[in-house]
């Protein structure tokens, strides 16, 4: 018999020809566990789980997904560890990535806002302005690869146009879009990124429009309670140029469809199922193409096919499922 060791526990394994036994991917840790199996802060874990460097599996019970024992013992195994991985998750703002790239602060800005870097976080500070975060790996990989902007004349943004709020749009939608293989789940995501006027025009249905309210993905709270942090936070969340709108509006249409197919929405018992009015249709994205952003916008990592061991079988129907989660959430 093999052992596969993680920080806590030692879990067997049936060697080849054995008799058939439950092996140690069925031993499912919660985010707050596998996080501290493999010594990360809890941030940091989420960003690894959104940028797919720890790979999760549904809960049977239709929580918050979960981690394999054999997934942490795979990391544990690695070079390094924790180091790389914490690296890989590493994070910088405007004054570390500027040190980073051995320019001044402002140049930094420039290129961000040019669309040559793409936040992979933010959040606001105590003067209600966005604080934008990236990930230290990709500045590292831009003076690598063009290493003439980090000099000579400052680039310029195309009529001042600012691309950070537009990329990190889409490289949020396309994190969740990895965490989940739930349609209504995917849905919802694209659907946070419209407003409530362009919801109700896209989905007629009103018990369609409030399961995806009731499975809008949190970004990040305001604290304290603020009408006016509030809407900057609005702003960054919703599609703001007519061609992002329209590009989410097809890509939702799309993804209703899907979840459509997969199960209907909730509605209560005995009600009769609205008819859906038209929709306009919208042409076949590419995968991994979660929005249209910038021109100079490093696209996501595409939303994989279930691995084996991870299949959507592993996990409780998804009907049964999006109802328990939509009841808990009343």
């Amino acid at each position: 018999m093999t052992l596969v060791t993680t920080k806590n526990a030692t879990v067997p394994v049936v060697a080849a020809g054995a008799a058939p036994a439950a092996p140690p991917a069925e031993r499912r840790l919660a985010p707050g566990a596998a996080a501290r199996e493999l010594e990360l802060r809890r941030g940091e874990f989420e960003l690894a789980v959104q940028l797919g460097h720890v790979r999760t599996v549904p809960d049977p019970g239709g929580g918050h997904r979960r981690v394999t024992a054999r997934e942490v013992a795979r990391l544990r195994a690695a070079a390094d560890f924790p180091e790389v991985l914490r690296e890989k998750v590493r994070t910088v703002g405007t004054s570390e990535g500027a040190d980073l790239l051995g320019v001044a602060p402002g140049r930094f800005t420039k290129l961000a806002r040019t669309g040559r870097l793409t936040p992979v976080r933010c959040y606001l500070n105590r003067y209600r302005a966005v604080v934008w975060l990236y990930l230290a790996d990709e500045v590292v990989e831009l003076a690598l690869r063009e290493p003439e902007l980090l000099s000579g004349r400052h680039p310029e943004p195309d009529g001042s146009q600012d691309w950070r709020a537009r990329n990190w749009r889409s490289r949020r939608i396309a994190m969740l879009h990895r965490q989940s293989d739930d349609q209504w789940e995917l849905a919802a995501a694209i659907a946070s990124a419209l407003d409530g006027a362009h919801l109700a025009e896209i989905v007629r249905d009103p018990y369609e429009r409030a399961c995806l309210r009731r499975l809008c993905p949190d970004t990040f709270r305001v604290h304290p309670e603020s009408a006016i942090a509030q809407g900057v936070v609005d702003r960054l969340l919703l599609a703001d140029e007519p061609d992002e709108i329209a590009w989410y509006r097809s890509r939702l249409v799309e993804a209703l469809a899907d979840a459509r197919d997969q199960c209907p929405a909730p509605r209560p018992a005995g009600d009769a199922v609205a008819e859906r009015g038209a929709q306009a249709g919208g042409g076949p994205s590419e995968p991994g193409d979660f929005g249209p952003a910038g021109p100079h916008h490093i696209a996501s990592a595409p939303h994989r096919a279930p691995r084996e061991g991870e299949s959507k079988a592993e996990g409780a129907p998804v009907q049964r499922s999006l109802l328990r989660r939509l009841r808990r959430r009343k």
